[in-house]
């Protein structure tokens, strides 16, 4: 079986494809096929912090007691807090910057705008704080300059364009030009011919033939959807792509 992302599929330069493989008979998705894109922004999932994928999905749709922690520090008064910058960190914390290019599948969301970083004036100096005017702990060393640490640090703007890519050209996190297998539970392995025939057995899919390929385009509605079912359950793809098929079997009332 070839196996190929499709690329003539149009689509919004908002969303990236996914192929999507059905057995029909059973209306069971076997795996999904991608490419860099979509497996950069599976990964970066995995950098969200808490705060924010509460954000995101709301807080009655996480699972467990998450979401009533988000509501305590939201209802909380201020006065109970050490400073309002501690309660609006935690509500609306930092996102990670390594995620450098990855298809941004998820809604806008604000960081907080209270997280500052400072040093000391020495140009050596590897130590940082959030609170200004904290001394040096490197104070004791030879060089004069260690001192207090209020020397702002200045954040890059990642939503608009100015993202760090790790050396890498790409940016992301995976190799381009390869075709990424994904199973319905989101793990995520390299296409290859042997993968494919053991999975198709795993399924006792007799015939290659009898397959159905679908090539969908995953936008920022999907990639909430696909994060929520990623905390919720082992068959996200189906829970998000696959059409449910209604039994033709009525249920009769109970009397």
């Amino acid at each position: 079986m070839e196996s190929h992302m499709a690329t003539t599929t149009s689509r919004s330069p908002n969303t990236v494809s996914l192929k999507l493989m059905i057995d029909p008979k059973s209306n069971r998705l076997l795996f999904a096929e991608a490419g860099k894109d979509f497996v950069d922004f599976l990964f970066y999932i995995m950098s969200l912090p808490i705060g924010t994928v509460v954000r995101l999905l709301g807080k009655q749709a996480t699972v467990g007691c998450i979401g009533n922690i988000y509501s305590s520090i939201e209802n909380l008064g201020d006065s109970h807090f050490l400073s309002a910058p501690k309660k609006d960190m935690l509500l609306k914390p930092m996102l990670t910057n390594y995620a450098a290019n990855v298809a941004f599948l998820l809604p806008s969301i604000q960081s907080s705008t209270h997280t500052n970083l400072y040093k000391c004036g020495s140009r050596r100096c590897m130590s940082v704080t959030i609170k200004c005017f904290s001394c040096c702990p490197e104070r004791f060393s030879n060089n004069s300059t260690h001192g207090s640490m209020c020397q702002k640090l200045t954040f890059v703007n990642l939503t608009n364009g100015a993202l760090y890519s790790g050396g890498d050209a790409d940016g992301g996190f995976v190799k381009g030009g390869v075709v990424y297998m994904i199973m319905d539970d989101l793990t995520v392995t390299s296409m290859s011919g042997t993968t494919i025939i053991t999975l198709l057995n795993e399924f006792n899919v007799k015939d290659v033939s009898d397959l159905e390929e679908k090539v969908i385009a995953v936008g920022v509605n999907e990639g909430v959807e696909l994060l929520r079912a990623s905390m919720q359950t082992k068959t996200a793809l189906s829970s998000v792509f696959l059409v449910k098929k209604e039994s033709s079997v009525k249920s009769e009332p109970l009397h």
